[in-house]
């Protein structure tokens, strides 16, 4: 029995780490789960509960791949080879920190990391990272900007958008002037 179970243990995560698309990683692990989970192991006789035994440990493995597998995996921001995290950002953020929290809670809000499935306490303090930020109270700055008494309450978010329309409109008659 125990060979069985390893051999499916085995099973699992070649299919969680395979090239297979995710979402019929997802598919399969949800099947398996339904069927583990109404096997009949309620109606074996006392001399087979090490079957149950073995189902429900089956049963509990699967649940702990899809969890994982619904974790975002976000790999390491600094080289493998380099151990310390003294190694300086690339990317600087040079704008106020509570603009940064404006950009971090609109990228929560339109779901665009991981397709909406990583929680704003870990993505705020990856944004950081990757900015060379240090890490801030960003609910600290959110109240903040929830206070905010103008209409619109997204300084940030609104200038982008006003300079990057107006940018499109210079290149289109830059084009323009061209032809």
């Amino acid at each position: 029995m125990e060979t069985a179970y390893t051999a499916f243990a085995t099973q699992v995560i070649e299919l969680c780490n395979g090239g297979m698309d995710m979402n019929l990683t997802v598919i399969a692990l949800a099947y398996i789960e339904i069927e583990l989970q109404h096997h009949p192991v309620r109606n074996l006789s006392e001399e087979k509960r090490e079957i149950a035994a073995y189902v429900s440990k089956a049963l509990s493995f699967v649940r702990k791949m899809q969890k994982f597998l619904a974790t975002p995996q976000v790999p390491p921001l600094i080289s493998a080879n380099n151990a310390t995290e003294t190694t300086a950002s690339l990317l600087q953020w040079t704008g106020n920190a509570i603009d940064l929290v404006e950009l971090i809670y609109g990228i929560d809000v339109m779901g665009c990391i991981n397709n909406g499935n990583m929680p704003l306490k870990q993505l705020a303090p990856l944004l950081y990272k990757i900015f060379g930020v240090d890490s801030k109270d960003c609910y600290r700055f959110y109240t903040d900007i929830k206070r905010r008494k103008n209409e619109s309450r997204t300084y940030f978010i609104d200038r982008m958008q006003e300079k990057l329309n107006e940018r499109m409109l210079r290149d289109e008659e830059l084009e323009r002037m061209r032809k």
